[in-house]
């Protein structure tokens, strides 16, 4: 391994991860102190239950007409950020713990979940330049964000091996590619799911409250 190769993957993704996380928690400040008050007229119903409900929202695509109606985007959804998932812990495997790369078998696996996780991110391209309504309400950085985890799909899949081969211009891109990524979430519409959970208690609690989430009660 080269110096700038170590330089990298350490020093360099570390330095990343910690402005990420620096303008994370600056963020989650200014969002708790925006949403902590809690809502001083009646309750309605449970401020728990909605709260429940608004987390496990994602685990139920039943519940939402658009999945119901179009099961084949939660499954995209599903496989995309499970690629999405093996991609961002493969960067960590690969400097830290590469003896877990040792076998084939693992790293097919990941190329694989990867793999077909790139082939979603390109159907999405695909139909934000296809689709004239996705189209015109697409703005710079949502073209950009999905070309950008495209990409680092694609270097991904190629860093995989790790030992197997004998160029490291693929880690070179992969760790590359995957700083910049580190610096522009926060930016971009990538970020949201480190907002999730925050937003999803705070959104659930509020409906909770009001009683959005009770069952109706059936009419005379």
């Amino acid at each position: 391994m080269s110096g700038f190769l170590h330089f990298l993957e350490n020093e360099i993704q570390l330095a990343a991860l910690s402005f990420l996380l620096l303008i994370y928690a600056m963020r989650l400040i200014w969002l708790f102190r925006l949403c902590s008050r809690r809502e001083k007229t009646y309750a309605a119903g449970s401020a728990a239950a909605g709260i429940a409900r608004s987390l496990l929202n994602i685990a139920t695509p039943w519940s939402m007409e658009s999945t119901r109606r179009h099961p084949g985007f939660y499954l995209q959804f599903v496989v995309f950020h499970l690629g999405v998932t093996a991609a961002i812990t493969l960067s960590f495997i690969i400097p830290y713990a590469p003896q877990l790369l040792e076998q084939r078998w693992r790293v097919r696996s990941l190329q694989t979940l990867i793999g077909a996780a790139l082939l979603v991110g390109l159907i999405r391209f695909g139909r934000r330049l296809v689709k004239a309504n996705l189209r015109r309400i697409s703005g710079i950085d949502d073209f950009l964000s999905l070309l950008l985890v495209i990409l680092f799909f694609l270097t991904a899949i190629m860093a995989a091996p790790n030992r197997f081969r004998q160029s490291e211009w693929p880690l070179v891109a992969f760790f590359g590619l995957t700083a910049l990524l580190l610096v522009y979430v926060p930016f971009s519409k990538i970020g949201h799911y480190l907002y999730y959970p925050f937003s999803r208690f705070f959104f659930g609690r509020q409906l909770g409250h009001r009683g959005v989430t009770a069952k109706k009660k059936n009419l005379p």
